[in-house]
């Protein structure tokens, strides 16, 4: 009975010191941890040829606090103190280290065989475009390709791979020929090698490739660094970027405000020229009508002069001789071509009328075209700015064919003008004529009408300065109608250089049509891209600026405080076996004997 009161006893004494055994471990291990102000791991990956797993440990430097024991994690297979010659404790993955003072303590861990990193990677050596072993490469000579592909190991947690960035170096004898890499690869010279390096940025898969002529092949190995892509990206620099696409954008959008007011004044232009040469046309018909109606014209007045001049002989030669019957007929001819002439005239009013409106819409629209310059320098701007070149092109074309429409308008504008006051001083010089023919008419109608015999004398006398006073109507009347006729031959040419500048102005208008769409799609294209680039910026910011990151370890989740972790990485070189020289056996030292025996051979 005794005794089993005193096994309770000591079972309930076990029951209240275990627990209070277990609480001063778990605080034993949190002040083993709070001895460590920082951690640092470096993973050192040796990986075979090809890329292959091979052995992989880490070094750990540990900012210790002070003097004591200290506690880190990791899946190790074995441990080495890099410090001092104390030794390690490792129980699972709790490493526990009892330092002698405060400062930076070192170890290396062994990983389990099989540990895996964030990365795969696969490196595949080309002789002469056939896959070749790597084991088989060394010594060769021919051309050498290199591939080296990265990509996420799914099986390791992806934070490293997500936030570190490979910094690949392949380092190639300079005696190398024709040494190249594919896109991103920067070379350098460094000592007698060439070192080709690649940047992997966060989260992505790349080919690399680096290709040479070479003789008897060694190399080195590929060398991985992997690091957090922790640099602050600096927006700074941006905004100006931006602001100068805005401004882009805007010059774009006057671009397309210029190009459509020039598409109005080119339409209206086209309108205009487009009138004047329908009215130079009328005109044209006109003068021609006139120029063919003055042979008829000339061929009365001639009719009527030599009616005059028989009438005013017959009176001269005396009463006896004249026949009335001819006078009588002449005032009614001389009507009948004063009528004519009023219609030519009425005719000339109508187009002087019409080619006024024409001349002064084309005018119009000629005036509104700007008068300035592009320079070289303006259009090279324009080409610069990120524009179209073919819509610079179009614009450029267009603005030459307006400035030279506008020069050649200038050149004729003169003979443009003197149009209309010429068709005004034929309309009053024609219906001048007329006006004394109807004149004349009256006069010798009335003198018809009162004249007899006894008044001869006096209606000869008036024949007399009707005749000569006719002589000169005529004279006038041959001058004017040969002056219509070399009118009608130059007008003919100057309405065929309208109607070229009519096409002109047509095509021009056509172009500028074509140009204003373009403005408009670009415009359209443009308006939105300083929004569109920032977009762009902060994306890339947002996908590359890791400054953020926190380093987490990667032996262990249960480390605290890691303030970096990076990794290197280096396949296995390919290197040529060196030949053994065979040395030369020594001589066996010769005894006494031996001596004495050769003395006697």
């Amino acid at each position: 009975m005794m005794r089993k009161k005193k096994l309770l006893y000591v079972t309930l004494a076990g029951m209240i010191f275990l627990p209070s055994f277990l609480g001063n471990a778990s605080g034993v291990y949190a002040e083993e941890q709070r001895n460590v102000r920082t951690k640092e791991e470096v993973v050192y990956a040796t990986l075979k040829a090809n890329g292959d797993l091979g052995p992989i440990y880490v070094v750990n430097t540990l900012e210790v606090a002070k003097a004591g024991e200290i506690l880190d994690f990791g899946d190790y297979k074995t441990v080495k103190n890099l410090t001092d010659m104390t030794e390690l404790e490792q129980d699972g993955e709790r490493v526990v280290a009892d330092v002698e003072q405060e400062g930076k303590f070192y170890y290396q861990g062994d990983l389990e065989e099989g540990t895996e990193l964030p990365w795969d990677v696969t490196v595949t050596y080309l002789l002469d475009g056939r896959e070749i072993d790597p084991a088989e490469l060394a010594g060769e000579s021919g051309h050498v390709e290199i591939q080296v592909e990265t990509a996420a190991n799914n099986n390791v947690a992806s934070v490293f791979y997500e936030n570190y960035l490979l910094q690949v170096s392949l380092t190639l004898p300079n005696t190398y020929q024709n040494i190249e890499a594919s896109a991103g690869g920067m070379q350098a010279n460094v000592g007698k090698n060439k070192q080709i390096t690649f940047t992997v940025m966060p989260g992505k898969e790349e080919q690399l490739l680096v290709e040479a002529d070479v003789e008897n092949f060694e190399f080195n190995g590929v060398e991985i660094a992997a690091v957090p892509s922790s640099l602050p990206i600096d927006t700074t620099g941006t905004e100006g970027m931006t602001d100068d696409m805005a401004e882009l954008s805007d010059a774009i959008g006057q671009l397309n405000d210029g190009v459509g007011q020039l598409q109005d004044g080119v339409s209206e232009l086209n309108g205009g020229a487009g009138k004047l040469r329908d009215g130079s046309a009328q005109y044209k018909n006109g003068i021609n009508q006139l120029n063919g109606s003055s042979s008829e014209l000339v061929g009365a007045s001639s009719s009527i002069k030599e009616a005059l001049g028989t009438i005013n002989r017959e009176l001269s030669a005396g009463a006896s001789d004249i026949d009335l019957g001819n006078l009588t007929e002449l005032p009614a001819g001389l009507r009948e071509l004063a009528k004519g002439l009023n219609d030519t005239a009425d005719g000339l009013g109508k187009l002087q009328e019409n080619y006024g409106a024409a001349y002064a819409a084309l005018d119009g629209a000629i005036t509104e075209i700007p008068a300035g310059d592009l320079t070289e320098e303006e259009i090279a701007a324009l080409y610069e700015s990120g524009a179209d070149p073919a819509v610079v092109d179009k614009l450029a074309a267009n603005y030459a064919a307006a400035q030279k429409v506008k020069g050649t308008y200038a050149q004729v504008q003169e003979a443009f003008a003197a149009v209309e006051p010429s068709l005004k001083q034929v309309d009053g010089a024609v219906r001048g004529i007329s006006g004394t023919l109807t004149t004349i008419a009256d006069e010798l109608s009335a003198s018809l009408e009162e004249t007899d015999l006894s008044g001869l004398a006096e209606l000869t006398k008036g024949m007399e300065t009707l005749a000569a006073n006719y002589d000169q109507f005529h004279s006038g009347l041959v001058s004017y109608t040969n002056g219509v006729g070399e009118l009608s031959t130059s007008y003919s040419q100057l309405h065929t250089g309208l109607i070229g500048l009519t096409n002109g102005t047509s095509e021009l208008s056509t172009g500028v049509d074509e140009l204003s769409e373009g403005t408009e799609e670009l415009y359209s294209e443009t308006k939105d891209l300083p929004a569109k680039m920032q977009a762009e910026i902060d994306k890339m910011i947002q996908e590359y600026d890791k400054s953020d990151f926190k380093p987490v370890s990667f032996v262990s989740a249960e480390n605290e405080k890691v303030t970096s972790v990076q990794f290197v990485i280096k396949t296995e070189a390919i290197k040529m076996e060196e030949k053994k020289t065979k040395e030369a056996e020594p001589e066996k030292k010769k005894g006494f004997w031996t001596l004495l025996k050769e003395l006697f051979k």
